[in-house]
């Protein structure tokens, strides 16, 4: 066995698990990194993964795996980056306890990530919430249980890894109701309820008589939703509320574009950047600038109030035809 794999299992070990202590997120997605990386190099070189050393991991073939996730397996400018964080991340962790791999190592850690285009936070108007709220079938259980998530979603903006992993304990419905989660970065925070969601979550709780550890919107195993289950429940609410609002048609509604909802209608309501990025559980109230491109009535008011109040209105009109033919050049 190299030299290779004794590292990569430290690194994931002692270091991402046992020092940094990331999210089981995080490792599954490192896990796959190198997963596809090491299937790839092993195409490449003709080597088991097993057999694979620091050399065959050079930065032509690091490279080359970028490209092809791009090219092959279609992968956004986003994913690559992620994949090439986790690479930078065992490089670095490399650095330190094989010296005489330092020259490969920084042409790997000099590999840079990719500029990407940013798109406009896609969110829902008023009208598109009144019909997705209205979507799920409340005469069923599993349509409560799915109106109720969908008012928590909106109302607290809450990351759909948050919001399944709530326990019924976590909803305070007493005085100062609000809701307690533990996000991104195993940061606790607190996000009050207001009138209309404490009914909604009041009546579910007293519907399930669950206990307090037991999940506050279950499977129909009794267990916490998946991910990609509150996803489907999403979608699939979102295409019967677009019968009643076609606008809803045109937009890839998923859990995250809740949480931009949630964001939005708190900036339309006034409430400042710093506020909302607490709110959101954002590190930084930077990544809460988004927020302010997507709103075009929040251009047009600041339009508005700078557009001189003697301005003539209408567009210019050249004196003359031949004035015309001279600005035309």
């Amino acid at each position: 066995m190299s030299l290779l794999a004794p590292t990569l299992q430290s690194f994931f070990t002692q270091w991402l698990v046992g020092q940094r202590r990331v999210s089981q997120h995080t490792v599954a997605a490192y896990r796959d990194t190198f997963r596809l990386l090491l299937a790839f190099a092993q195409q490449a070189t003709g080597r088991a993964p097993s057999q694979l050393d620091w050399d065959d991991l050079d930065a032509p073939l690091i490279t080359s795996f970028l490209e092809q996730l791009e090219t092959k397996r279609h992968n956004s400018t986003r994913t690559r980056n992620a994949r090439l964080a986790a690479v930078h991340s065992l490089f670095r962790f490399a650095a330190l306890r094989h010296p005489e791999h330092a020259a490969l190592i920084q042409r790997v850690l000099a590999i840079p990530q990719k500029r990407g285009e940013r798109n406009l936070v896609t969110f829902l108007e008023p009208p598109e919430v009144a019909a997705l709220l209205a979507a799920p079938n409340r005469d069923r259980r599993v349509g409560r249980r799915d109106h109720a998530m969908l008012v928590l979603a909106i109302q607290t903006g809450l990351r759909v890894s948050e919001l399944i992993s709530l326990n019924c304990q976590d909803a305070r419905l007493g005085t100062g109701p609000h809701v307690r989660c533990r996000g991104k970065g195993r940061k606790e925070r607190v996000t009050p309820l207001t009138d209309l969601t404490v009914a909604v979550l009041r009546t579910w709780l007293a519907e399930t008589q669950g206990q307090p550890a037991t999940p506050l919107f279950p499977g129909p195993s009794g267990k916490p939703l998946t991910r990609d289950a509150v996803a489907l429940i999403v979608s699939k609410h979102a295409r019967t509320a677009s019968a009643r609002c076609p606008s809803l048609a045109h937009k890839k509604v998923s859990p995250h574009v809740l949480r931009h909802t949630c964001a939005m209608q708190l900036l339309r309501a006034g409430v400042d950047i710093s506020t909302i990025a607490l709110w959101l559980g954002h590190e930084s109230p930077q990544t809460t600038q988004i927020y302010l491109h997507a709103d075009l009535a929040l251009k047009e008011r600041a339009l508005a109030r700078t557009t001189p109040p003697d301005a003539p209105i209408g567009r210019y009109q050249p004196p003359d035809a031949i004035l015309a033919f001279l600005e035309a050049l």
